[in-house]
């Protein structure tokens, strides 16, 4: 039985993955912790801070927001507990802050939890690398308007992969605001769309002259990143310390 903290039970997410574990018999959520406790019932005690957890756990699973990174790190290197770390929008200082961390502690961390995502990073490599001289990047990607981060974790994964794969070559154009001049050649452009409940999108489109080439993704549900997050944990527990990521999870399948 995998005993689960739940940083962030009580947002959208957290109540994702408390239904689904709750059709789990091999894992189940010992204890939560969110900064608002009675937004949501639940059948398992919620602490609003970590400091108060008196559970023994196997592993966090954090659905919160990135100003918690330290408290999160913390109790992870006190109590040499695996995280899977699912929160975006980490300042260049927190991500190397989970790096270091990672040294002591096996530590999981994506942009995006979906198992599909992950392999579309996989192929936008692979397409990037026999198009990119021929055709124009980019990316699109559309999320509900309660997303707080802009451009997504998921498009910056999406574009720093396609940018590793050409030896970063390329520049970020955050949208075209303003700009009065043709579009360069080492571009890769970023589009956020946000509006109503769109669960999450991203579509990366290259450009030819004659031909158009796009690989798209679509979460129907957030289920999808629930699941993802579970899968991650039972693979985390079984680790040493270092830093993973969802495609460690996928060659391990």
């Amino acid at each position: 039985m995998m005993r689960v903290l739940l940083h962030g039970c009580n947002g959208r997410m957290g109540q994702v993955i408390t239904r689904l574990i709750s059709d789990m018999s091999d894992v189940k959520i010992v204890c939560g912790v969110d900064s608002n406790i009675n937004k949501a019932s639940n059948n398992y005690p919620v602490y609003t801070s970590l400091s108060e957890v008196k559970e023994e756990v196997d592993v966090l699973i954090d659905f919160s927001n990135h100003s918690c990174i330290s408290d999160i790190l913390k109790y992870g290197l006190d109590k040499k507990v695996p995280l899977v770390i699912c929160t975006t929008g980490f300042s260049t200082e927190e991500k190397q802050k989970i790096i270091d961390a990672s040294k002591y502690i096996p530590i999981l961390n994506s942009a995006n939890m979906s198992l599909g995502v992950n392999l579309i990073i996989s192929l936008v490599k692979q397409a990037a690398s026999v198009l990119y001289k021929d055709f124009d990047i980019e990316i699109v990607e559309k999320h509900h308007n309660q997303k707080l981060d802009s451009p997504s974790g998921t498009a910056l994964a999406i574009a720093d992969a396609i940018n590793d794969s050409l030896n970063n070559k390329f520049e970020y154009k955050y949208g075209r605001y303003g700009k009065t001049e043709k579009r360069a050649k080492n571009e890769i452009g970023i589009h956020a769309v946000r509006g109503g409940a769109i669960v999450g999108e991203h579509d990366v489109i290259f450009a030819g002259g004659g031909e158009i080439v796009e690989i798209s993704h679509q979460a129907l549900s957030r289920d999808v990143f629930g699941y993802g997050a579970i899968r991650a944990a039972q693979f985390l527990i079984k680790k040493q310390p270092g830093f993973y990521s969802m495609k460690d999870v996928i060659e391990e399948e």
